[in-house]
């Protein structure tokens, strides 16, 4: 899943995972990824929370928050939670920090043997990452601007003979002003880290709120949600659409997408087709902060009032709904900055300042255009002097006269 793992757009994705193990399905959800966050516990809850309400299913949480942390008789207990597992779901965090954790431990293997039993393993956003053969460090590169690399990942998919590279987040617009596509990094720079790559790979694309079922009994895949999935290997692309089922080989470069025939799938797609409330939660954020901007330009500070206003609906609304809670504390961080900068700003804006004193002083510079051509230099210094001392610049050019107001006098 490239996001949404907890949100309305991919309940009926989970149903539908769930339902080949009815009717007790055993689904366990793994902390590791978010496991060094003072709310991993509260993550754990939610998920455990939105399972029973949302999809009809209980879920446990196996914890395993730290390789050195946790004690032996624990770690022994989670690692018996995820071999009795039929669906295991791993998801937000830190997919650098989930590597670390569990590369040493013998949680990859129990996922293999999960899925080598016919269970289900998704593996959503950050989690996702850590599927392939590379990992991605997002924080490491977007956060403390450390140079483009990649780190070793799980490689869970090479042990089914997919050696890709998972990219989650794959059409990401939070940046709003800046390129923020390919999980945060931008096109540009995402184009510098495949050519790092220490061999080519393809790199398996996600876009949010859009899952990729990789069905190895059938050998096909399918696509759910309301994005698409890119399979980009060089300079080549492969896009596929949801409510279709494409051969396995696809992914494994051993086919080409004009040779074969796309199947319908036999799943009803159309529940998740339909994107709920949420997911445009950052084209919202976004349209509303172009409102907050012209109502600061504008100098009407009702107009930002209520943008700033139904930004605060917008969170508490995405809260409600089990948003990314990475994403609403980085958007809630926003909100404060916008709120701050509406009570720093000027009551008028520097173009309705102009605007408003422009008859004044137009008035007195004509004034004093009038005591230079009849020689009275004095006066016109003095008036000049005392336009000077209102922060007001004056210019006199062979064009006649040019006046601005000094921003950064008292």
């Amino acid at each position: 899943m490239g996001s949404g793992e907890l949100t309305a757009t991919m309940v009926e994705v989970h149903k539908l995972l769930l339902s080949l193990y009815q009717p007790e399905p055993q689904a366990m959800f793994l902390d590791t990824p978010a496991g060094f966050q003072l709310n991993a516990d509260q993550i754990g809850e939610n998920a455990v929370d939105y399972f029973r309400r949302r999809v009809g299913c209980p879920l446990q949480v196996a914890s395993y928050k730290s390789a050195e942390a946790i004690a032996e008789i624990e770690a022994a207990r989670t690692y018996r939670q995820l071999r009795q597992a039929d669906y295991l779901l791993m998801g937000p965090g830190s997919p650098t920090y989930t590597v670390r954790q569990l590369k040493d431990s013998p949680i990859p293997e129990i996922m293999i043997e999960l899925i080598n039993r016919g269970g289900c393993l998704v593996a959503a956003s950050a989690a996702a990452l850590t599927a392939g053969k590379y990992t991605l460090p997002v924080y490491e590169i977007y956060k403390v601007g450390e140079p483009p690399h990649w780190v070793d990942g799980l490689d869970l998919l090479g042990a089914f003979g997919l050696p890709l590279v998972v990219i989650p987040h794959w059409n990401n617009a939070e940046g709003g002003t800046h390129d923020t596509s390919r999980c945060f990094m931008g096109s540009s720079r995402f184009e510098q880290l495949v050519e790092r790559l220490d061999e080519p790979l393809p790199v398996l694309g996600l876009d949010e709120h859009t899952a990729c079922i990789i069905d190895f009994s059938a050998a096909s895949f399918t696509v759910h949600g309301i994005g698409t999935v890119v399979l980009q290997h060089g300079s080549a692309q492969q896009r596929f659409t949801p409510g279709n089922t494409y051969p396995l080989d696809l992914l494994r470069g051993e086919h080409d997408s004009d040779d074969f025939r796309i199947e319908e799938s036999l799943q009803p797609a159309a529940p998740d087709q339909q994107p709920g409330p949420e997911t445009d939660f950052w084209p919202r954020l976004h349209a509303l902060t172009a409102e907050f901007q012209q109502g600061i330009e504008e100098d009407d500070l009702g107009k930002s009032a209520h943008a700033l206003l139904e930004m605060d609906r917008l969170l508490w609304q995405a809260h409600g709904e089990l948003e990314n809670p990475e994403a609403i504390a980085q958007a809630r961080d926003f909100f404060r900055e916008k709120l701050a900068e509406m009570g720093t700003c000027q009551v008028l804006s520097e173009t309705a300042r102009q605007r408003l004193m422009a008859p004044l002083i137009d008035g007195l510079l004509k004034v004093r255009q009038h005591f230079r051509q009849t020689q009275q230099f004095e006066a016109a210094d003095v008036m000049r002097e005392a336009l000077s001392r209102a922060s007001i610049t004056i210019e006199d050019t062979v064009d006649g006269y040019r006046w601005r107001i000094e921003e950064d006098k008292e």
